[in-house]
C-alpha cells in the first residue's frame, strides 16, 4: 500500500493545473461533456501523484537520514529510486565525510592543547570574572590539591598583593606580575604572571594566571648575599686583630719585648688564617669555573687514600687517634684528576680528625658498588664508594643539607678554633660534581658522621 505524502499536494496541484485548464476550456466550448471531462481530470491528478510519489518518498528518506546525522545517530544510507534524490544523498554523504574529517582534526587539536596545558611545568589557572578557577593544570593540582575547580582563588592563595593584582586584571587593567612565597612543608617562591584574554572563553574564562618557580633564583641570591657578608666578616675579624696588635706594638708596647713575642705569634696566626681563607676562596672560584668540564685521565683511588692517610699520621697521633683503612682488592680506576681527588679526601679525613672524639679511630672504607644514590643512578652502573667515618658528636639532621654551603658551620666558634675556613665541604662538593660523582652525608647525634663520595667507574 502506497503511503501518500501530504507535502506533495502543492506540487501535484501545480503540475495538474495546465491540463485541468484545457478541460475547462473544452467544456466551455461544448466540445466535451462535463462527466468525461471530470473523469479525465481525476485521471490526470492521479497519474501526476503516482509519478511524484517516488520522488516524495526518496526526499522523505533523505530528510530522515539527514536528521539522524544531525542528532549523531549512525544509520545506513537509505535505498533510493530516483536519480535526483540519489544526487542529493551523494552530496550529503560528501558533506558528512568532510564534517567527520574536520571534526577529527578539531578533536585532535583540542586534545593537543589540553595535553599541552596539563604538561606545562608551571602551575596554571584559568579564571572567570568572579575570580573563581575554571580550570587548573596538573602542576597546579600537585602543589595546591585536586579540588580547585570552582573555588575562589582566595581560598588557597591568600596573598593580598596577588589578589589585588587579579582584581585589577579582572577590572580591565592590563597584565601584571607579583612575587609570592609559599610557606608550608617546603618553602617555595613564585612569580605570579597575570594576563587578561582578549575575548572571554566559552567556559567563562577571562584571565590566565601562571606561577613560575623562582625558588632556586631566590636561594642563589640569598647565598650570594650571605657569601659576601660571611666573607667580609671572616676577613674583617683577623684584619681587625692585626690592626689592633700593630697599633699596640707601635704605641704602649713599643719597648715591651715579651709583648712583642706574644703579639707577633697571634698576628702570625691571624695572618695565616686570612691567607688560608683567601687561598680557599681562590681555589673554590677556580673549581666552580671548571666544574662543567669533566677531567680526563685515570686515577687509582686506593693509592690516593693510602698516601693521604700516611700524611695525616702525625696529626692523628697528636689527638690519640688513628686512621683505619678498609680497601677492597682489585678496584678499577676512576676518571679524574689526581690532585683534585687528593684534595677531596684530604679535606674529609682532616675534618674527621678535627671533629672526631680524641682516642677514637677514623674509619675509611673503599668498595665497588652498584647500589647508587638517586642522583647517580641512571648515569652509571657502578661506582667507587669512599666512606670516611668519625666517632664525633654528630650533626643534627636539619643541618645536613646546608653543610656544603660556603661558610656554614654548625659550631662556628669551634670551627674557627680548629682553623677551619668554612669552605672545605663546599670545595669537596664542587670537586665531586666536577668528577660527575655525588657526596652523601649521614650523621647520628652522639655516634658520629659518615661522608661518602661516589665516583663513577671508567667502564672503558
Amino acid at each position: 500500500m502506497l503511503k501518500f505524502n501530504p507535502r506533495l499536494l502543492p506540487v501535484i496541484a501545480a503540475l495538474s493545473t495546465p491540463p485541468l485548464g484545457v478541460f475547462v476550456i473544452l467544456i466551455a466550448l461544448g466540445d466535451i461533456d462535463i462527466g468525461p471531462a471530470l473523469a479525465a481530470a481525476a485521471a490526470v491528478v492521479l497519474l501526476t501523484g503516482l509519478l511524484l510519489h517516488p520522488y516524495g518518498a526518496d526526499m522523505a528518506n533523505v530528510a530522515r537520514y539527514a536528521r539522524d546525522l544531525a542528532n549523531g545517530i549512525e544509520s545506513a544510507p537509505p535505498t533510493l529510486r530516483t536519480g535526483l534524490a540519489a544526487d542529493l544523498l551523494a552530496a550529503l554523504g560528501q558533506l558528512r565525510r568532510g564534517w567527520r574529517a574536520q571534526s577529527g582534526n578539531l578533536t585532535t587539536l583540542v586534545r593537543f592543547h589540553e595535553n599541552l596545558v596539563e604538561s606545562l611545568p608551571a602551575p596554571l589557572f584559568l579564571l572567570n570574572r568572579q575570580r573563581r578557577v575554571v580550570r587548573a593544570n596538573l602542576s597546579a593540582t600537585s602543589v595546591f590539591g585536586r579540588q580547585l575547580q570552582g573555588r575562589d582563588l582566595a581560598a588557597f592563595l591568600r596573598y593580598p598583593d596577588l589578589l589585588d593584582a587579579v582584581d585589577g586584571v579582572l577590572a580591565g587593567r592590563g597584565g601584571t606580575s607579583v612575587e609570592i612565597s609559599l610557606r608550608g612543608g617546603t618553602e617555595l617562591d613564585f612569580r605570579a604572571m597575570l594576563e587578561p584574554l582578549r575575548d572571554p572563553g566559552p567556559d567563562g574564562t577571562v584571565a590566565v594566571l601562571t606561577l613560575h618557580d623562582i625558588t632556586a633564583l631566590k636561594r642563589l641570591e640569598q647565598m650570594r648575599a650571605d657569601f659576601i657578608a660571611n666573607a667580609s666578616h671572616e676577613l674583617r675579624t683577623p684584619l681587625s686583630a692585626l690592626l689592633g696588635f700593630i697599633e699596640t706594638l707601635r704605641g704602649p708596647a713599643r719597648d715591651d719585648t715579651e709583648a712583642h713575642e706574644r703579639f707577633l705569634a697571634i698576628m702570625f696566626e691571624q695572618a695565616s688564617r686570612m691567607s688560608r681563607l683567601v687561598a680557599d676562596l681562590l681555589n673554590l672560584s677556580r673549581i666552580e669555573l671548571n666544574e662543567r668540564t669533566q677531567p680526563g685521565g685515570l686515577t687509582d683511588i686506593p693509592t690516593v687514600v693510602q698516601r693521604i692517610a700516611e700524611g695525616l699520621v702525625l696529626q692523628a697521633e697528636g689527638r690519640g687517634m688513628r686512621i683505619e683503612l678498609d680497601m677492597a682488592p682489585d678496584l678499577p680506576p676512576v676518571k679524574g684528576q689526581r690532585d683534585e681527588l687528593e684534595q677531596i679526601f684530604q679535606n674529609l679525613m682532616d675534618n674527621a680528625l678535627k671533629y672526631g672524639r680524641q682516642g677514637t679511630p677514623v674509619q675509611v672504607s673503599i668498595r665497588l658498588t652498584s647500589e647508587l644514590p638517586a642522583g647517580l643512578a641512571g648515569r652509571c652502573r657502578e661506582a667507587i664508594a669512599v666512606a670516611v667515618r668519625d666517632q664525633g658528636e654528630g650533626i643534627e639532621r636539619q643541618h645536613l643539607p646546608r653543610l656544603t654551603e660556603r661558610f656554614f658551620r654548625v659550631d662556628a666558634a669551634r670551627s674557627r678554633q680548629l682553623g677551619g675556613t668554612g669552605l672545605g665541604l663546599a670545595i669537596v662538593k664542587h670537586l665531586v660534581n666536577r668528577h660527575r660523582g655525588q657526596l652523601v652525608i649521614d650523621s647520628v647525634l652522639g655516634v658520629g658522621s659518615t661522608f661518602t663520595v661516589f665516583l663513577p667507574v671508567d667502564e672503558a
